[in-house]
């Protein structure tokens, strides 16, 4: 825009069409107030208190007497990234489960399965599979309406 103004001597608002913005845009001037005090005293009081969010700095502020709106607090906290991160969620387990090792030979590892179904009249079943993993051989099945933890075991 200046450059247009300046150097090539366009009018302002034939340098403004180039550009594609309106005239008002080009000459506003910001009317906000100077808040650097407030920014200052916003950030020694975030480096004492680093769990302390924008609601808490407020009211630490009007206890000292600063009257702040807390929205007008909440930008000037964003625009100095004094913002607190979000704590994490629940603990996962870290790195890579070892891949589990293939049997070479019948009854090393047994993989247990339920299987449940309804009858014709509603009522249920279940079927408890006992297979192989090396032969693929199904060696035991349980059929039962309802099996125990006890009856699993056995």
């Amino acid at each position: 825009m200046s450059w247009a103004i300046e150097m090539k001597n366009y009018p302002q608002r034939r340098a403004c069409a180039l550009v594609g913005i309106a005239p008002r845009v080009y000459r506003y001037m910001s009317s906000r107030p100077d808040d650097a005090a407030l920014r200052e005293r916003l950030r020694e009081l975030s480096s004492e208190r680093r769990r302390f969010g924008y609601r808490r700095l407020h009211l630490l502020l009007k206890r000292e007497g600063v009257v702040v709106n807390w929205k007008k607090l909440y930008r000037i906290c964003k625009e100095e990234r004094l913002t607190v991160r979000k704590r994490g969620g629940r603990k996962r387990a870290v790195g890579t489960r070892a891949p589990m090792a293939v049997p070479q030979d019948p009854n090393q590892r047994w993989s247990l399965d339920f299987v449940s179904d309804t009858l014709l009249d509603g009522r249920r079943f279940r079927i408890l599979c006992v297979i192989d993993d090396f032969s693929r051989e199904c060696l035991a099945t349980v059929v039962d309406n309802s099996l125990s933890g006890e009856r699993v075991a056995r």
